[in-house]
């Protein structure tokens, strides 16, 4: 059995008892990654490079946006919200749904007046990163700074909220870096050993076919998104994918929100579901009668993904147009 099997088989099981155990994520990661690190490395060499990594995965300025916004495809998340749009329009025709009433032209106009200063954040935003007055880390701390603004001026928050929203940001902000960091390790350990060629290698001697290759890990991303956090998936599974993506010339961008689409379907399908509970929570109504209606509008946005993931121009005309990528 060669090193990379070994190395694998430790991490994956390692992983897997301590997931069904319990423990976080993030330490699961880690614990794994460190020990498979001793199938390959002295004890000595392995923390050692387990902390350098730890260290390296966090130290990115980069990463002080995670703080402020996340900004992963205007075009998909587009056709995604017109798609959905267009079932439910359908269904309440189907099924007899009539407006209340209309509101008047001048309370639409005032609704529209009063949201300028808000849709001004996006202006402010990629006008600035377009532009050359910032980069997109420097964004997020000017979109910050507006929005404080606002809330303060709409009285959405008070001098008093300042401290526990900063502490939740920061709470936050340390899981997601903690994870980054963590993972640095399993992304070490995969390519010391040649996992992701390996692996690669083993899902193309299956079939050279990309439409098929893409189905695959579609149905794979699928599922891992029902029962793992978007984060440490996309950490875990881009190493192992993007490789192969490449080889039939798939661009990076396009991948990334292959994946992103795949994994956010995950937040509002069960067994997890964190966004579906939520909104069920909220509208106070039971996960079975929410989930039975959600079966057409599942159906549209696969379509949707299908459509990302076979059509290029989706993901990649807005930045190709903007000159940020060729």
């Amino acid at each position: 059995m060669s090193l990379a099997i070994q190395t694998a088989l430790v991490m994956v099981v390692l992983l897997v008892i301590m997931l069904a155990m319990g423990v976080s994520i993030s330490v699961s990661v880690g614990l794994s990654s460190a020990v498979a690190m001793l199938c390959m490395l002295p004890a000595d060499v392995s923390f050692a490079t387990s902390a350098q990594r730890l260290f390296a995965g966090t130290n990115s300025f980069s990463l002080i946006a995670i703080l402020f916004f996340i900004l992963g495809g205007y075009l998909p998340g587009i056709l995604w919200g017109l798609v959905v749009m267009v079932l439910a329009g359908i269904t309440a025709k189907k099924r007899g749904y009539v407006a209340e009433g209309r509101m008047p032209a001048r309370v639409v106009l005032r609704t529209v007046l009063d949201a300028i200063p808000s849709l001004l954040l996006i202006v402010i935003i990629i006008g600035g990163i377009l532009g050359g007055v910032f980069t997109a880390t420097e964004a997020s701390a000017v979109a910050v700074a507006y929005a404080t603004v606002l809330a303060f001026l709409y009285k959405g928050i008070t001098l008093k909220d300042l401290p526990r929203i900063i502490l939740d940001s920061a709470r936050m902000t340390g899981i997601i870096a903690l994870m980054i960091g963590l993972s640095s390790i399993m992304s070490w350990v995969m390519a010391f050993t040649g996992l992701p060629d390996l692996i690669a290698g083993g899902i193309l001697s299956l079939t050279r076919n990309k439409y098929v290759i893409l189905v695959l890990m579609n149905v794979i991303l699928l599922v891992v998104g029902t029962f793992m956090d978007p984060t440490p998936a996309v950490l875990i599974f881009t190493p192992i994918f993007l490789p192969i993506c490449q080889t039939f010339g798939m661009h990076p961008v396009q991948f990334g929100i292959m994946v992103s689409m795949n994994l956010c379907i995950g937040t509002i399908t069960p067994p997890v579901g964190s966004i579906l509970f939520t909104g069920c929570k909220v509208g106070r109504v039971d996960i079975e009668s929410v989930v039975k209606e959600l079966l057409p509008y599942f159906a549209a946005i696969l379509v949707t993904l299908l459509l990302v993931t076979y059509i290029p121009a989706i993901s990649m005309a807005l930045p190709t147009a903007a000159g940020l990528i060729k």
